[in-house]
């Protein structure tokens, strides 16, 4: 959870009686200054929202027709040390609108509604706010195989249609209108490095892709990509515009390089960095299967869309992310590493 912290102003009493009734302004008004103060970090600290205005974003220069993106690099060529397997998952795609929450329980445990927009969520069935390793190793999932672990990305909205969550927190309430329109499907796998074998994550990892505060922080960790169906090739940071019968598509590439110590990281990247362009790890990072996860849309053609984000984001696409908590046992790992390494398609 954001760290709140404020500085009370240091000021001196001076003697007299000429001073005393400027003394005493000043006193209420920094008391007053401070009530104030301390009821906005309780607010905030509580996860309490204020109602804010539908967000002024996304802007013209947020949506690019994919016809104008041009081809993007081939992908690092596999050496003979790579793995070239992968492990796909099949855990539906919360079509039904049953696993949504305004929670980040890896950005914010313990608040509700703290991360002020809807996330979708495949998997586990009961990752909120107060989420612990045990509670979800205890939870069902919708995964087929079993796996437990837990998937979920801000909702999609279509614009200037009336959505159902209109005065609801990380809704309406926090700027966020439209109609949400779910995933048509969602595509998870486990992939390998081109250069060398990967080793099994730890259980509990967190991972996250992208930063839902790239627009103010100045888009250092920004990494989702989109494109159109049929126009994979194209690769774009901004909102596609698709042509009639192609559907819009959303890519997490999940950082995969670990530094061998830490499950999470104060600011969620540090214990987990994507690889070169060339495929090789940073040094002292181990390679751990690449998650990588593409939801593709049915969006209306001519249709406006837009994911939630925190208000000051302005539903800007580089704003968006994914969040993943490992809940694999050891063995489930295992076929996984097993899988990617040996080169087969499981």
């Amino acid at each position: 959870m954001p760290v709140v912290e404020t500085q009370e102003p240091l000021f001196s009493q001076r003697g007299g009686r000429r001073y005393g009734p400027v003394v005493a302004s000043v006193v209420v008004a920094v008391i007053v200054c401070l009530l104030v103060t301390a009821f906005v970090v309780f607010q905030l600290a509580s996860g309490a929202h204020a109602d804010h205005a539908e967000h002024p974003g996304p802007g013209a220069n947020d949506y690019v027709e994919i016809s104008d993106v041009p081809v993007g690099a081939p992908p690092p060529a596999v050496t003979p040390d790579g793995s070239t397997g992968s492990f796909a998952e099949h855990c539906g795609s919360d079509a039904d609108g049953l696993h949504r929450n305004a929670d980040n329980v890896i950005a914010s445990p313990g608040v509700s509604g703290g991360a002020h927009h809807v996330h979708d969520y495949v998997g586990n069935l009961s990752t909120n706010a107060f989420s612990t390793d045990a509670s979800l190793a205890a939870a069902g999932t919708t995964c087929a195989s079993g796996d437990k672990s837990t998937f979920y990305w801000p909702v999609l909205r279509i614009l200037g249609e009336q959505g159902s969550d209109a005065n609801a927190v990380g809704g309406g309430v926090d700027g966020n209108v439209g109609r949400i329109i779910t995933a048509s499907s969602v595509n998870i796998q486990y992939v390998g490095s081109p250069v060398s074998k990967v080793v099994a994550a730890p259980e509990f990892l967190r991972e996250t892709i992208g930063d839902p505060k790239a627009l103010t922080d100045g888009g250092q960790f920004a990494a989702v990509h989109w494109t159109c169906t049929g126009h994979t090739n194209q690769i774009t940071e901004q909102y596609p515009i698709c042509p009639t019968g192609s559907q819009v598509e959303r890519i997490f590439d999940f950082p995969s390089c670990w530094d061998g110590r830490s499950l999470d990281s104060t600011n969620h990247h540090t214990h987990l960095m994507s690889p070169a362009a060339n495929g090789e790890c940073p040094h002292a990072t181990f390679p751990v299967p690449e998650l990588r996860i593409v939801l593709t849309y049915a969006v209306p053609t001519g249709s406006d869309y837009a994911i939630d984000s925190f208000p000051e984001q302005l539903r800007s696409p580089i704003s968006d992310h994914g969040d993943y908590i490992d809940v694999m046992s050891d063995q489930e790992q295992a076929q996984v590493v097993s899988c990617i390494n040996s080169g087969r398609a499981c």
